[in-house]
């Protein structure tokens, strides 16, 4: 019975309060620290970036206590600057805490290179959709002696005799060399243009 009489007198309420009231100034305390160090509700919007260089970016993000990593490149985009930010996480408009690491993706110099499909002994019903699909475009249609009509006896870039396998920017612009249907079997070295060229 001592000891529920002990709770009761004056001693232990006090005491009791001094404790309540010391555990609420160091919660207090704690919340004042915790706030300070993590910079609670303390955050900064992330600027639109995109077509920004890296040294434009650098100089963007530093002024606001960001820091940048660049991710790897993006597929090639002809409306953005070469070697500019074509994306970026988090995206413009979003708040961050300072010293955030934003991610960036940048424009490459150009389309990726790829293999040229080797259509040359079709005709060019079927060989030009192949082009068409892989990412290439057709240019001039000219036509040579031959006697399959419309077969594709020579593709060429630029003017040149392209080999089947080289590898080409995407989008590239190639230039078919059809068969007439009035040579022989050989094929013959004179080309005439077509009217008809492609897109």
């Amino acid at each position: 019975m001592t000891f529920f009489r002990f709770i009761f007198t004056k001693t232990f309420v006090k005491q009791l309060l001094f404790a309540i009231v010391a555990l609420v100034i160091l919660v207090f305390l704690l919340m004042l620290w915790l706030k300070s160090t993590t910079n609670h509700g303390d955050t900064i919007e992330v600027p639109n970036l995109a077509k920004m260089e890296l040294d434009k970016v650098e100089e963007t993000l530093e002024d606001l206590d960001l820091r940048y990593e660049v991710m790897d490149s993006a597929n090639y985009n002809p409306d953005y600057p070469r070697y500019s930010v074509i994306e970026q996480v988090p995206k413009a408009g979003r708040f961050v805490k300072e010293d955030r690491k934003i991610y960036l993706a940048l424009n490459p110099s150009g389309y990726a290179k790829i293999p040229v499909p080797n259509v040359v002994g079709i005709t060019k019903r079927q060989g030009e959709p192949t082009l068409l699909a892989t990412g290439f475009k057709i240019g001039k249609i000219s036509t040579r002696p031959y006697i399959a009509k419309d077969e594709i006896l020579e593709l060429r870039y630029k003017g040149k005799k392209l080999k089947p396998g080289t590898k080409l920017e995407k989008t590239a612009t190639i230039d078919l060399v059809i068969g007439d249907g009035k040579g022989s079997l050989r094929q013959g070295s004179n080309t005439t243009e077509n009217n008809n060229d492609g897109e």
